[in-house]
């Protein structure tokens, strides 16, 4: 069963824009994704953190590239230091606003401290300013491409253990957009499904904002792996029913004792497994592992927009077949993105998309005013997870920082990326 991962994008990488010569981080905007299938450039840190904030990119994995080439693309255009000093002090600074986007996934401050600590270590060699932007540079485009050797490692430790035609659940989206490229579920999936372990993958939905629906059901489908479609209230049954032989979810926080944050409705996905006797595996590179948090109740959990409970999003391209329908959207856009606001809180962008037109629109689907809790993760305690896969094997939630210690001296350190 050949896997065709031809078909995926990577979600994030460094380049030159064509039009004008900067160097830019290029993102893949997940928000519009799957019916649209736009790419941003991104040639200043704060494009990066808005990025970042509206979920343009996202999946704790990419978070950690994401914020190592943020301070990169701030080092390459905004920075305006003359000396080594005023440079790193501009670095420390980035950094720091880079880290504060999203306050549950570890991977975040993780990359942004890691490229900053390489910038002040090689800085102490006695290089130049020049040599120093482009040495971070590189180490950015580094992070990026072991991140994506992480997850082929914690593919083939995971698909070791599936059996042969094993049908997987998932939830939200741990695949290759979530991560450089690759993913951590995805990578297992991808793995296992490749020397035939896996035969159907169950999607969740994932609401409010439906990255199973929306970005894991692409990717398999894409990929060509079988997968049926479900809403999060779905999977305890679809459980029951016997078609569920494991659970892998992924991580955006795993603390000292276990504790696993990751998107919500993974709770309930780890107490429905436990009932029915199904291994609930935590799929994550060590690089997720916060060993300064003893407990899951330590961990900062992000509130969201309530618009996003509130109603739903749309994109997508508006091809007319009428003429007159035509004129219309021309009359629209004439001077570029036109916002259309409607009555009941809707609204809608519509912009010239090539010879078609491309939306976004927004539409309250639930009273108005009325109260909202939106968190956008829960966390998921130990003792309900079988097993945490990473690049350096399994191991039992509650010795992951016996794990992690054990290992640290074969984690490749900066100086090893570098070369």
């Amino acid at each position: 069963m050949a896997i065709d991962l031809s078909r995926i994008p990577k979600s994030i990488w460094w380049d030159s824009d064509p039009d004008n010569g900067l160097a830019g981080v290029f993102l893949l905007d997940q928000t519009r994704l799957p019916l649209v299938g736009d790419v941003l450039c991104c040639q200043k840190l704060e494009g990066v953190e808005m990025a970042i904030k509206t979920l343009a990119v996202r999946g704790a994995p990419a978070l950690g590239v994401a914020a190592a080439m943020a301070i990169a693309v701030w080092s390459e255009n905004e920075s305006t230091a003359t000396t080594v000093a005023e440079w790193l002090t501009g670095i420390d600074q980035a950094a720091e606003r880079i880290s504060q986007a999203r306050p549950t996934a570890v991977n975040l401050a993780w990359g942004a401290n890691r490229l900053r600590n390489y910038a002040h270590v090689t800085a102490a060699t006695g290089k130049s300013l020049s040599e120093l932007k482009a040495d971070i540079v590189s180490f950015a485009q580094a992070m990026a491409a072991e991140d994506e050797a992480v997850n082929r490692a914690i593919g083939e430790n995971g698909a070791a253990l599936l059996n042969p035609g094993a049908r997987v659940l998932t939830h939200c989206n741990a695949g290759s957009l979530a991560t450089a490229y690759f993913g951590t579920v995805g990578g297992v999936i991808y793995t296992a499904y490749d020397q035939g372990l896996v035969s159907h993958v169950w999607v969740d939905e994932t609401r409010p904002l439906n990255q199973g629906g929306r970005l894991t059901a692409w990717e398999m489908m894409a990929a060509g792996v079988p997968c049926t479609l479900i809403s999060d209230s779905m999977a305890a049954t679809v459980m029951q029913s016997g078609w569920v032989d494991a659970v892998l979810v992924g991580a955006d926080r795993i603390c000292a004792n276990g504790d696993v944050a990751n998107k919500i409705g993974t709770l309930a996905l780890a107490v429905a497994a436990r009932h029915f006797e199904i291994p609930f595996y935590v799929c994550a590179p060590l690089s997720t592992i916060d060993l300064t948090l003893a407990d899951g109740s330590l961990i900062p959990i992000e509130q969201r927009d309530r618009r996003e409970l509130a109603g739903f999003t749309a994109s997508g391209v508006i091809l007319p077949d009428d003429v007159s329908v035509t004129q219309a959207f021309d009359l629209l856009t004439t001077s570029g993105s036109r916002h259309l606001s409607f009555k009941n809180g809707h609204s809608m962008n519509i912009y010239r998309k090539g010879g078609s037109y491309g939306f976004d629109a927004w539409f309250m689907t639930t009273p108005p005013d009325v109260p909202i809790y939106n968190p956008a993760f829960d966390v998921t305690p130990a003792d309900l997870v079988t097993a945490i896969i990473t690049e350096q094997g399994v191991c039992p939630p509650e010795q992951v920082s016996s794990t992690i210690l054990q290992v640290s001296s074969v984690i490749p350190q900066v100086s090893e990326i570098e070369a």
